[in-house]
């Protein structure tokens, strides 16, 4: 199904991907090599956008200025559009199997059920396209998945895990419980979220509004959410 910002023209800016600085902290191995996703020789995942790298660095500065023992934790940057084929396509399959269906729309004895699972894996996967005008967020280098963590690596805790499909991960999800109390696991998930979120939004980048975790700058996406006329980037597929 066509989303609202896949509608937003691109601009095809030339702005090469560069890699992710040494000062940024990466869970590794990275976790879609270790599903043997399709990356390619000499192919890293840890790319991004040259301007969105400059803002990402702004946003850790600006985060180590407020909590100098905090640093982003980053889990994922660009991926060819193969590999977002390969993810899409894993995560259709491990719904199914949660559920005890096959993954074939053609054998399966419940249709309604299969396109149910689909429906929910593309609230939080984007449909692989290789259509120019509608690229998946993740391929155009202006799209990071990333969390908080302790300077030593350890992840904070914020009420769900990255990539999880289902409705906690929507970046409001503990709003309402948060209010039961202050020192409730809800609240202290809520304000790492809403942290998490300031951080970034103070380097212009927007959220995923169904992942807390998903962040861009200069994609459809961003385009959608800023209002503007359109988007800086689109896919670059890699060798």
């Amino acid at each position: 199904m066509l989303k609202q910002w896949q509608k937003i023209p691109i601009i095809y800016s030339s702005e090469p991907l560069v890699d992710l600085p040494v000062q940024f902290l990466r869970i590794d191995p990275h976790q879609y090599q270790v599903l043997g996703a399709p990356y390619g020789d000499n192919i890293s995942p840890w790319q991004l956008r040259e301007n969105v790298i400059q803002r990402l660095i702004y946003s850790q500065e600006f985060l180590q200025s407020i909590y100098p023992e905090l640093v982003l934790l980053v889990f994922d940057c660009w991926r060819p559009i193969r590999v977002q084929k390969f993810m899409y396509e894993y995560a259709i399959n491990q719904e199914c199997i949660s559920r005890g269906i096959a993954n074939d729309v053609t054998i399966n004895s419940n249709e309604k059920d299969f396109n149910n699972i689909t429906n929910k894996v593309n609230k939080f996967w984007a449909f692989p396209s290789t259509n120019k005008k509608m690229p998946p967020p993740h391929s155009t280098g202006a799209a990071i998945d990333l969390t908080l963590s302790i300077k030593n690596g350890s992840p904070l805790n914020m009420g769900g895990d990255i990539d999880w499909i289902g409705p906690e991960s929507e970046p409001d999800y503990y709003l309402e419980f948060a209010k039961f109390g202050k020192k409730s696991s809800a609240h202290l998930w809520h304000s790492r979220r809403l942290l998490l979120r300031d951080i970034m939004q103070q380097s212009g980048f927007v959220q995923h509004p169904n992942e807390w975790w998903h962040f861009s700058f200069g994609d459809q996406l961003w385009a959608w959410l800023t209002k503007s006329d359109a988007a800086y980037y689109g896919a670059v597929e890699g060798a």
